[in-house]
């Protein structure tokens, strides 16, 4: 086996807590490892930054800076982080272990999945990318491998935080940093990220689940990059037949090319995706994809790279000018020809006598006159969701439907002012003039963060808990003024207002920095002491090791080091030496003078010779000063004398 290729990291105790037991994955930034936590007994994941990249102060600053961020997404569908640290030259995070398999390993074993399996998907992505905007957080880097689907099926999106710090969009070095098949034409063109350029690859994300293939294909990236800019994304019916039309616009509606057409983050997306779902019928949601297409995966380009910005501009789509705009705001310009509305019924019925009218119904039959005053009847509720209360009353209005109660509530994922839900639900058959209620969002709740400073962390946590919020990430920091395990401060602030149910990142004091003394060389008495005078507690291993630098009794090795800086009253443990190895010592006596050299040199002992007077010719060895069979310390000198 060749030893050069394992990972020096596996094997190992990352902080004196973190046992990493195997290596996940390699990036460009950071290699993942499944870890165990041997304070708490639960597996994780640990990612450790780069040696390379640790050396970066500012990269190192953003690192820590940003995994705070996303340790405040307390949110199900987001992949936690629940520590962050430093031991020695290595940066790393420990975060939430999903066992299971990505999204791209469920395409690339089945292909197209079915319409329900899709939005099953696709619901909790937006949700915990809406989560993300609303915080202000843009992923920029989405694509099926950042999407974690465990083995109890949980939908988990990967690497909120870490992109944003690495793999970003720059319009000051002319390239474009990301996966191809998922740039926005912005991200291209100008460089920019917002939370649409995650609406756009969601956009794409969920045309590859319903086709089993990606909507731009080319033999480069360079070729990627021009569709993105230049051509629509096709509709998903034109790979898959017999999709529904609603699939088709929701596709439509996310990839825009100009980015002021799609939804203006993943909530109203996720808005959008509910009304496609809610219309389409139990046989349309399972419809079976055809087999042919499974399988159809070109993974190239599935890599985050860097490219040469295109020069093409982005060139907005037409709007139909007869179109009125959408109530919320947002042209819903579709690139795709709708259905041809029902044709309506002249206006002869309405203007002629009732004598006609009785005398059609007459003609028609008591079956045809029936169909008549139900279709005049009955009506569907109009989709209301994410509309303002305003365009939600015109809209019933409009629909000759009255409006019902209003009522309000809370809501992490809809505005402030917007319609969360109907009853009855949007597409329900309703009788003229019933009346529909609707839900308006009051926003998130919010609470005014208590002052924990002071707090030992279990009780900290507590208040948090108590008043609505979640602990977050630990991170342990030196204190000469506040106590070991006390909370020296929390992000964000004491007194600042925040959602209902965020988490709250918490400092924890180490206690007192202590720089440990070098007692190495020392008899363990007095390195007993000197340490014990420091505030730091000693611990003797059990096994002795040789040495050939320190002779028994000394110590031969300390574990933390030098000047490495600890808390006061932690441990060092100390090895003692039991001297250098000791070996068995050849019989050389008789030999040649050269041989019995060589046999010497090669068992690990230096050579010196004793001739006199009476050996200065001579050249056997008439004795050596450790008789042959005795043991004598590996790399002593043995003396021959020589007659």
């Amino acid at each position: 086996m060749d030893t050069t290729l394992q990972d020096p990291l596996v094997g190992q105790e990352l902080d004196g807590r973190y046992r990493v037991d195997a290596r996940i994955a390699v990036g460009g930034m950071a290699t993942v490892y499944r870890a165990v936590d041997t304070r708490l007994d639960r597996v994780l994941a640990l990612k450790v930054m780069h040696p390379t990249l640790a050396a970066d102060g500012t990269f190192v600053e953003r690192f820590i800076r940003e995994a705070k961020s996303v340790a405040r997404l307390a949110h199900p569908n987001v992949v936690q982080v629940f520590d962050q640290g430093t031991d020695g030259g290595y940066v790393y995070l420990a975060m939430e272990y999903v066992s299971g398999c990505t999204l791209r390993d469920v395409l690339r074993e089945r292909g197209a999945l079915r319409p329900r399996a899709a939005l099953d998907i696709l619901e909790p992505i937006l949700a915990a990318l809406g989560a993300a905007h609303r915080a202000g957080f843009v992923h920029r880097d989405m694509k099926p491998e950042n999407v974690l689907i465990g083995d109890d099926g949980r939908v988990k999106v990967a690497d909120f935080g870490l992109v944003r710090a690495v793999n970003t969009v720059t319009s000051t070095t002319g390239a474009v940093l990301g996966t191809v098949s998922y740039l926005a034409p912005e991200q291209i063109e100008h460089g920019t990220a917002d939370p649409r350029v995650d609406v756009y690859a969601c956009g794409v994300v969920l045309y590859e689940m319903l086709t089993g293939a990606k909507p731009h294909q080319g033999d480069s990236p360079a070729q990627v990059l021009y569709q993105h800019l230049n051509e629509d994304v096709p509709p998903p019916s034109a790979a898959v037949p017999d999709l529904a039309y609603e699939l088709d616009d929701l596709v439509a509606t996310a990839t825009a090319r100009n980015p002021e057409i799609r939804p203006h983050d993943a909530v109203a997306l996720l808005a959008r995706a509910r009304e496609a779902r809610a219309a389409l019928t139990a046989a349309q949601l399972d419809a079976v994809p055809p087999q042919a297409l499974s399988g159809a995966h070109d993974n190239a380009d599935d890599r985050t790279s860097v490219i040469p910005r295109a020069l093409t501009m982005i060139r907005p789509l037409p709007v139909n000018e007869d179109e009125a705009p959408a109530a919320d705001g947002y042209d819903r310009t579709s690139r795709l020809d709708p259905p041809p509305p029902p044709p309506r019924r002249g206006p002869g019925l309405r203007r002629g006598p009732l004598a006609i009218v009785v005398a059609v119904l007459l003609a028609l039959g008591v079956g045809a006159g029936v169909w008549y005053i139900n279709s005049g009847q009955f009506t569907e509720v109009p989709p209301l969701l994410e509309k303002t209360e305003a365009q939600a009353k015109a809209r019933l209005e409009k629909s000759g439907l009255d409006v019902g109660d209003i009522e309000h509530a809370y809501s992490d994922t809809v505005e402030r002012g917007a319609v969360i839900s109907t009853d009855p639900a949007a597409g329900t058959r309703i009788r003229n003039n019933d009346s529909v209620s609707f839900t308006v969002s009051d926003g998130p709740k919010t609470v005014e963060l208590a002052d924990v400073e002071g707090y030992r962390l279990d009780r900290a946590k507590s208040v948090l808990k108590e008043d609505g919020l979640e602990p977050g990430m630990v991170t342990r920091a030196f204190s000469d003024d506040v106590p070991e395990g006390f909370v020296i401060s929390t992000d964000p602030g004491a007194g600042t207002t925040v959602r209902a149910g965020s988490a709250v990142a918490l400092t924890v004091s180490k206690g007192r920095a202590v720089d440990v003394p070098d007692v190495t060389g020392d008899d363990l008495a007095d390195a007993r002491a000197e340490l014990e005078d420091a505030g730091l507690k000693v611990e003797v291993a059990t096994e002795r090791v040789n040495s050939d630098d320190y002779d028994a009794g000394q110590v031969a090795r300390q574990s933390p080091g030098d000047g490495e800086r600890v808390a006061e009253g932690d441990t060092v443990t100390l090895t003692v030496s039991k001297g250098p190895e000791r070996i068995e010592v050849p019989d050389v006596v008789g030999d040649d003078v050269d041989d019995a050299r060589q046999e010497l040199e090669d068992a690990g002992f230096e050579v010196e010779e004793d001739r006199g007077l009476l050996g200065l010719f001579g050249d056997t060895v008439k004795s050596q000063s450790v008789e042959g069979g005795d043991t004598a310390p590996k790399g002593s000198k043995i003396t021959l004398t020589i007659r």
